[in-house]
C-alpha cells in the first residue's frame, strides 16, 4: 500500500494527509466545488473533483468516490468519520473493486450500525444495556404506547442507523410520543436512508463515557482508556476529556473490560470506540452504541497515551499484524482536554452561523498544544457541511494543568467574521462546576445563563 484516497473533506481529511505523510504514503484527496480551494485540497498530494456541493452529489456518491480512487491509482481508501465513513455498502463496494478498506468489516459496520441489533450484541457480550424496546419501521408504530409505558418516563426515540447525536429526541410524557416518534422516523429516513426507530431508557443525571477500542482483525483487542464527553449541547459532543475526572478506577475497568470483551467476541478490525452512559446517582453504567470509525475527539487519546490512531489504522491496512500493540504497551499519563471550535450562535441554541473567516490564527503548537484544523483564514464556513473550524486540544501533567493550557490557547485564539462559540468554552472551562468535574450531560442547560448568558 502506497498511495491513499481520503473520502472526505475539512479537519479530517487534513488529519489523514498528515498521517498519511508522515508514514510515507501518497494521500490523494476527493473536493466538492464548494471545496476546490479548501486546506484539505492543498495539503494533498493530488486531489479530484467529484461533484456539486450538496453531500449527495459529492462526498455522499459512492460512484464518484470510487472513480476516483481508479483515476488515482490508489490502493486504498480511508473514510474518516461522518459522510460515508460507516456506511457497509460503500465498504462493500470499496473492497469489490479490489481496494484496500481502512476501517472494519463491512459486516461489523452493518452489525453495529444497526442500534437495537447492537443493543443485542452487547447482551450477548455480557455488556450492560438500557431497558428498551423492540424496532418499529417507519409509518408502522403499534404497541408504541405499551412499550413506552414498560420503559418508562422520561425516555429517548432514537433512530436505529442513526449516530453521533443525531436521530435522538427525548419524551417527557405519553402525550409527546407519538409526535416526537413520527418526526424522528421522518429524520432519519431523510438522513440515513432508514426510518426505523427504537425505544430507551433515558437516564436524567448521566454522564457520558466512552472507550477508545483498537482491535487486529483475529480476536486481539486492546483499550486505550476512556473519554468523558458529557458537555454536549442537543446530543452532540463540544468538549471531551481523558482521564474522566473523579471516575471510580472499579468503574473505569469494569468499563474498559466490557468494551474490549465486546471487540474482541466481533474480532474487531481497527480503531472504534465503544459509548455508555453512566448513572451518576447509582454508577451503573449502559452500553450507548459502537462507532465503527475514527472519533472526532480522537486527539485525545493519542495526546493521553503517544498512539497515533490514523497511523494504526493505516498501518494495520498495510498488512502490519500490530503484533506491538499490547495492553502493557499503552501507558496513558498527565490528563487531556480537546474543545470542539465550532462558526455557530450559542445564543441561538447553537445555529450554525456560516460565512467568511477574515481573521483565525491560533496559539503556537507546543508545549502540550495541538490545534487541529479544517481552515484558514480567508475560507468559507458553507451551508452545507459541519460548521468545525478547529479542534484545539491540550495535555497537561494533571486536569487543572490540563484546564489552565486549554484556557490559554483559547485567549490566544483569534476569529473575525461568522459567530462562533469561543466565548461559550471559555465560559466552560471557568466555570467552577466543571473546574470540579461535576460534568454531566445536562451541564449546558444546568447553567446556561453562566454559560451563554440567556
Amino acid at each position: 500500500m502506497r498511495k491513499v484516497l481520503i473520502a472526505n473533506r475539512g479537519e479530517i481529511a487534513c488529519r489523514v494527509i498528515r498521517a498519511c505523510h508522515d508514514l510515507g504514503l501518497v494521500a490523494v484527496g476527493v473536493f466538492s466545488q464548494a471545496d476546490e480551494n479548501a486546506l484539505h485540497v492543498a495539503l494533498a498530494d493530488e486531489a479530484h473533483a467529484i461533484g456539486a456541493a450538496k453531500p449527495t452529489e459529492s462526498y455522499l456518491n459512492v460512484d464518484v468516490i470510487i472513480d476516483a480512487a481508479r483515476e488515482s491509482g490508489a490502493e486504498a481508501v480511508h473514510p474518516g468519520y461522518g459522510f460515508l465513513a460507516e456506511n457497509a455498502d460503500f465498504a462493500r463496494r470499496v473492497e469489490a473493486e479490489g481496494l484496500i478498506w481502512v476501517g472494519p468489516r463491512p459486516e461489523t459496520i452493518e452489525d453495529m450500525g444497526d442500534k437495537e441489533r447492537a443493543r443485542q450484541i452487547a447482551r450477548e457480550a455480557g455488556v450492560p444495556v438500557l431497558p428498551g424496546s423492540a424496532r418499529f419501521a417507519e409509518g408502522a408504530l403499534a404497541g408504541l404506547e405499551q412499550a413506552a409505558e414498560a420503559i418508562g418516563y422520561p425516555l429517548l426515540v432514537k433512530a436505529a442507523a442513526g449516530g453521533g447525536g443525531i436521530g435522538m429526541r427525548r419524551v417527557n410524557q405519553a402525550g409527546e410520543l407519538a409526535k416526537v416518534a413520527e418526526a424522528t422516523q421522518a429524520m432519519a429516513s431523510r438522513s440515513f436512508g432508514d426510518g426505523t426507530i427504537y425505544l430507551e431508557r433515558f437516564v436524567a443525571k448521566a454522564r457520558h463515557i466512552e472507550i477508545q477500542i483498537f482491535g487486529m482483525g483475529d480476536g486481539r483487542a486492546v483499550h486505550l482508556n476512556e473519554r468523558d464527553c458529557s458537555i454536549q449541547r442537543r446530543f452532540q459532543k463540544i468538549i471531551e476529556e481523558s482521564p474522566a475526572p473523579g471516575l471510580a478506577q472499579s468503574t473505569r475497568a469494569a468499563m474498559t473490560a466490557a468494551a474490549v470483551r465486546l471487540a474482541t467476541q466481533q474480532k474487531y478490525r481497527g480503531a472504534g470506540t465503544v459509548e455508555f452512559v453512566l448513572d451518576t446517582q447509582t454508577q451503573d453504567f449502559f452500553f450507548l452504541e459502537m462507532n465503527t470509525r475514527i472519533q472526532v475527539e480522537h486527539p485525545v487519546t493519542e495526546m493521553l497515551t503517544g498512539h497515533d490512531l490514523v497511523a494504526l489504522q493505516l498501518a494495520l491496512a498495510g498488512g502490519d499484524g500490530l503484533k506491538r500493540l499490547t495492553q502493557d504497551a499503552i501507558t496513558p499519563s498527565g490528563h487531556a482536554i480537546e474543545c470542539r471550535l465550532y462558526a455557530e450562535n450559542p445564543a441561538k441554541m447553537f445555529l450554525p452561523s456560516p460565512g467568511r473567516l477574515d481573521t483565525l490564527t491560533f496559539p503556537e503548537a507546543r508545549n502540550g498544544v495541538r490545534i487541529d484544523a479544517g481552515v484558514r483564514t480567508g475560507d468559507e464556513i458553507t451551508i452545507h457541511y459541519d460548521p468545525m473550524i478547529a479542534k484545539v486540544i491540550c495535555h497537561g501533567s494533571d486536569r487543572d494543568d490540563a484546564i489552565r493550557k486549554s484556557i490559554a490557547a483559547l485567549e490566544q485564539t483569534k476569529l473575525e467574521g461568522p459567530m462562533s462559540n469561543l466565548a461559550f468554552l471559555l465560559a466552560t472551562l471557568n466555570h467552577e462546576a466543571f473546574g470540579a468535574g461535576r460534568t454531566h450531560t445536562g451541564f449546558v442547560d444546568e447553567y446556561q445563563s453562566d454559560l451563554i448568558g440567556a
